[in-house]
């Protein structure tokens, strides 16, 4: 039995607050440090670099947090792990070094490489998503530093588990603990109340970076460093277990975590300890991230002041089209959406104002670029009165497309670069089950029968939303068993459409979890081809949660 590991996070994403590595160095006592850069829209980025110089499709960011703080870590015994290598850990591994020996450090490096596949036709990238295994192979050869290019964000977390307890393939209970944890982690500041739907009962202006102690059996205790902004509570780790998740059974390349036995409990201040985690095998399949080129993209948005916006609105609209008509062109997709922010007898012009946004997309660049910028520059003398646009149309751009396929586990060699330079190939599951969804609970009995008020949502509910490729997920909880049961027989899928108008023509699944007291919803399609498209105007769902609680129903008085 060793002790907990002491296990943390500083980065959420590529381009997360740059001190963080410092902060969570210098704040307290640490085991390991891990870092997660790589979203879905990253990865297209990075494809992006390396086409412009193949020496990069790595998170350059990464490289200049570590040059400050090298020496501290290396002098604390902080060992770190990062997904930063992108679409080059080998790059990024052997920067390191260089910058190792620049700073007279004697650091061991290691990276982990497999996750690449060749591109599809037309596409630009293509990633499977590892688990932790290489990453425990290197820490147990002795690295200071080990560079993944795409894993699971929870692998981050489950390949230092691993090591550090001894755990084997087959101890999925263990496993599937740590994956909770490191789903908790890997969003950073998300799980210490950042983006938090009751951020009006902490003071959460700068949250700090949250950490988990994870103890043999799989079991953890996640916190943050004393002193630390922001706070970690049940509702905290609630929100974020539910955030880009779905059902009762979590996937991943090393194990699959049963959400529906997560059991949550307040350990002292700013500290939730998870506990009940069971685990299952592997699916026999990988997830693969594609990315490519989807064509080429243009906006304009209108401002549309005072009187008669409708009137407005139904003119640009008129004379745009016929521009299109006259020209002979026709972008391939026109959206057109207007948001009514403008009031009656507004004190200031921004106030009395609505913006009308145009979106166009097409294959031919020239059918966003100059056929859209002229019909909309050509109307500034001769549309509705007090024409103007937010910015001047420009040519258009290319956007990008994020798909998700699945592979035989066993066409993906993942291996692991130790840092003496020897390879060492990682084992297949040695056992693996199909995914299966889990049987919907019955939801427990409802409230009596009492009188009800017409209210938001939110007055009784958190929400965490977020973007899986076209896909938009919603988690919604509660914080009281009375209100559980209110929201489980409430909150159905006709319910969440009647609230959510544009999800009524796709495919809405829920998924009940009653340990969280919470439901997780999924809305196929809602995001188009993901966040790169920007096929909305929210195109990640990050504020779909939001929304929904501010929609109005009747709720019961008691709750209220």
């Amino acid at each position: 039995m060793r002790r907990p590991l002491r296990i943390a996070n500083a980065s959420g994403f590529y381009g997360d607050r740059f001190d963080a590595l410092r902060e969570m160095l210098t704040g307290g006592p640490l085991d390991v440090l891990t870092g997660d850069y790589l979203a879905e829209l990253t990865l297209l980025i990075l494809g992006r670099d390396r086409l412009k110089d193949p020496r990069l499709g790595y998170a350059r960011t990464f490289l200049r947090q570590l040059e400050e703080c090298f020496g501290l870590a290396h002098e604390r015994g902080v060992r770190i792990v990062t997904n930063a290598g992108g679409l080059n850990p080998a790059g990024l591994a052997e920067e390191i070094g260089e910058l190792a020996g620049r700073l007279g450090l004697p650091v061991r490096v290691a990276h982990v490489e497999g996750d690449s596949l060749p591109p599809r036709p037309g596409g630009l990238t293509a990633h499977a998503y590892l688990g932790g295994t290489g990453i425990t192979a290197c820490l147990a050869a002795g690295a200071d530093v080990v560079v993944t290019g795409r894993v699971t964000d929870a692998a981050l977390v489950t390949g230092p588990a691993a090591w550090w307890h001894g755990w084997g393939p087959e101890e999925y209970d263990a496993l599937a603990g740590a994956v909770v944890a490191g789903h908790v982690l890997e969003c950073g500041t998300q799980a210490t109340g950042g983006n938090y739907a009751f951020f009006r009962d902490h003071d959460v202006r700068r949250p700090g970076f949250p950490l988990a102690e994870i103890h043999s059996d799989g079991t953890s205790v996640i916190g943050k460093h004393p002193g630390t902004g922001g706070v970690v509570d049940v509702g905290t780790v609630t929100a974020q277990l539910l955030y880009e998740t779905g059902g009762a059974r979590y996937a991943g390349p090393d194990v699959t975590a049963r959400l529906d036995t997560v059991r949550l409990a307040a350990d002292g201040p700013d500290r939730v300890r998870i506990t009940g985690v069971r685990g299952e095998e592997p699916p026999p399949t990988l997830k693969v991230g594609l990315c490519r080129i989807g064509g080429w993209r243009n906006e304009v948005v209108f401002v549309l002041s005072g009187l008669d916006i409708e009137a407005k609105a139904e003119l640009v609209r008129a004379q745009i089209e016929e521009s299109f008509r006259r020209a002979k062109s026709r972008p391939a997709e026109i959206r057109w959406e207007l948001s009514r922010t403008d009031r009656p007898d507004a004190p200031t012009e921004e106030t009395s104002s609505a913006l009308l946004r145009l979106v166009v997309r097409d294959p031919d660049p020239d059918a966003v670029g100059r056929t859209v910028s002229g019909a909309a520059i050509e109307l500034a003398l001769g549309s509705y009165p007090g024409f103007h646009v937010t910015a001047p149309p420009g040519k258009g751009a290319p956007y990008g497309v994020f798909e998700a396929e699945y592979v035989d586990a066993g066409e993906v060699a993942q291996v692991a670069v130790l840092p003496d330079g020897v390879r060492q190939s990682m084992p297949r599951p040695v056992r693996t089950r199909v995914l299966e969804e889990v049987a919907e609970p019955v939801p427990p009995a409802p409230l009596p029968k009492g009188p009800t008020r017409r209210a938001p949502l939110g007055l009784v509910a958190g929400a965490r939303s977020g973007d899986k490729g076209g896909d938009a997920n919603v988690g919604v909880w509660v914080r009281s068993d009375d209100a559980w049961r209110w929201l489980a027989h409430e909150l159905t899928v006709e319910r969440f459409q009647e609230l959510i108008p544009e999800s009524r023509q796709l495919k809405v699944v829920r998924h009940q979890l009653p340990l969280l007291r919470a439901l997780n919803f999924t809305v196929h399609g809602l995001l188009g081809e993901g966040v790169a498209s920007q096929a909305r105007f929210d195109p990640q769902a990050k504020a779909l949660g939001e929304w929904l609680r501010s929609r109005h129903l009747d709720i019961p008085e008691v709750l209220l």
